[in-house]
């Protein structure tokens, strides 16, 4: 399937010159199986970025993603092993680029729900656009398969949220 007939799915919402946006993927894993996804070194460098996670609150995250991004140098807000992970997308003295992962068990599966809040500026579509692209590279990861920063899709979903920011401003 091309990018441009993939479903892209999330949704946007404002307040107090925040933009809440949330991206949600079910897979057959175990819930055990999606946290060391997103808390191991060797798993994070697989579909995210090469960095370290101390997986506690108050746990230091530190992800480098080289020449493509701002480097990630922040503390863990919550953590429940298997449920919950929360921190900010920031370094330094960046704004707080709040993000939650919450886990929850569905059949035998989990169901991913990603929080992000964001300044409501240009920079949320791309925000939400690279969050979409990782968090594809993820359910890759998952089923043992290493894929490339999907480009095409993150395009697609760059024009999916600029939409869906335009018509929030617009209601």
């Amino acid at each position: 399937m091309s990018a441009e007939h993939e479903v892209i799915k999330g949704s946007l919402s404002l307040q107090d010159g925040r933009v809440t946006a949330r991206l949600e993927r079910v897979t057959d894993h175990s819930p055990e199986l999606v946290w060391k996804m997103l808390t191991d070194s060797v798993h994070l460098a697989s579909w995210l970025a090469p960095g370290t996670l101390d997986a506690r609150t108050g746990g230091r995250v530190q992800l480098d993603f080289g020449n493509s991004g701002t480097p990630i140098d922040c503390r863990i807000s919550a953590c429940e092993p298997h449920r919950l992970l929360a921190y900010s997308w920031s370094a330094g003295d960046d704004p707080e680029r709040p993000l939650r992962w919450e886990l929850v068990p569905e059949g035998d599966g989990t169901r991913l729900s990603l929080t992000l809040l964001l300044p409501d500026d240009h920079l949320v579509p791309i925000a939400c656009a690279g969050w979409d692209a990782h968090l594809e590279m993820l359910m890759a990861a998952l089923e043992g398969v290493s894929i490339h920063f999907p480009a095409g899709r993150f395009r697609a979903a760059r024009s999916y949220f600029e939409q869906c920011l335009k018509e929030k401003l617009a209601a």
